[in-house]
């Protein structure tokens, strides 16, 4: 029995269907293969930006602390009119690097935009003066709770800082005789209290009132804001705290003598203890805007005459806005 011819219009159907599928392969193949390929570009780009970002800064901080260094030199109080408190506003990188130099200009790493600000650290309330002696410090304790009033935070907040302290900070012969361990990690920057389980929104709140030293330091009478000096400084009201502020803004403060002159008598007589007019402990922080990213490194020193002496570096989160910058340990 003679076999029927095969059907060309069927054959050539089963050739345009094979043709249709090898060609969706080559095509999957070919996307997935540029995709990869613009992938590992952009990781290589964020990654060549995060190391000239952190180069760039790490210049700004030094740039900084040259200036404190400079200050100590011919200053010995620190206040609100010397140059380490004017912030370097936002500028181009050419303009530094590039200076009378047109072939530069088109240089991508120097199209970036660095500014930057040092803070005084001793112009905040201190957490480390809550410990004095190995013991809680009544005073502070009740400073504690009215800077978190001010801060609009949550009263249980205190209650969290203030345990922590007490697991925290218990000195070691202490320990030793009690039999009590301190049982949590004690904290090096103001946004480690997310250990003692306060929120990072809350640590954001208090960070204009608050700072975390090595040691207890005084507070600067020359720099603390008004709002600050009526909440930490026992007998001062808003109204004698805006006329510290006055007469520091005519002439700084040469000594805490002429502050205290200024304020009632204190029924504890450990006032001057507490205030200075000079300070060790600065923040610098430096900002880079690359196109549309952002990098934001801050950093503590403490100055020891001429040595500027890094204690803790924090790396804030980069991204396209600054909303809600959280803060990490640099290596």
């Amino acid at each position: 029995m003679q076999q029927p011819l095969p059907n060309p219009h069927r054959q050539r159907g089963a050739a345009l269907l094979l043709a249709l599928v090898v060609v969706t392969v080559i095509a999957t193949l070919a996307g997935s293969m540029v995709w990869q390929q613009w992938r590992s570009v952009q990781a290589e780009s964020a990654q060549r930006a995060q190391l000239q970002a952190r180069w760039v800064l790490l210049g700004a901080l030094d740039w900084g602390r040259l200036i404190l260094r400079e200050d100590s030199r011919g200053s010995q109080i620190d206040h609100l009119g010397e140059p380490w408190a004017l912030p370097l506003q936002e500028a181009r990188l050419s303009t530094f690097l590039a200076e009378g130099r047109e072939d530069l200009e088109d240089n991508p790493a120097l199209q970036a935009f660095v500014s930057g600000t040092i803070t005084d650290a001793q112009s905040r309330f201190n957490l480390r003066n809550l410990v004095v002696n190995g013991a809680l410090s009544a005073p502070a304790l009740r400073t504690l709770e009215r800077v978190c009033v001010a801060a609009e935070v949550a009263p249980q907040v205190a209650t969290l800082i203030t345990q922590g302290v007490q697991r925290s900070w218990i000195p070691k012969e202490v320990e030793a005789r009690s039999g009590v361990a301190a049982a949590m990690l004690r904290p090096e920057r103001l946004s480690d209290l997310s250990w003692w389980g306060v929120a990072a929104q809350d640590v954001e709140r208090l960070r204009p009132w608050l700072t975390l030293l090595p040691v207890a330091t005084p507070l600067n009478v020359n720099t603390a804001t008004a709002q600050l000096l009526a909440v930490a400084v026992e007998g001062v009201d808003s109204g004698l705290a805006q006329r510290i502020v006055q007469a520091r803004s005519t002439a700084p403060f040469k000594s805490t003598e002429t502050v205290l002159a200024m304020m009632p008598p204190s029924e504890s007589g450990s006032r001057a203890a507490g205030l200075s007019v000079q300070s060790n402990f600065f923040e610098l922080q430096g900002r880079l805007r690359l196109d549309q990213r952002f990098f934001e490194e801050r950093i503590l020193v403490e100055r020891r005459q001429l040595d500027m002496v890094v204690i803790s570096r924090e790396r804030l989160v980069t991204g396209l806005s600054r909303s809600n910058p959280v803060s990490l340990q640099s290596p």
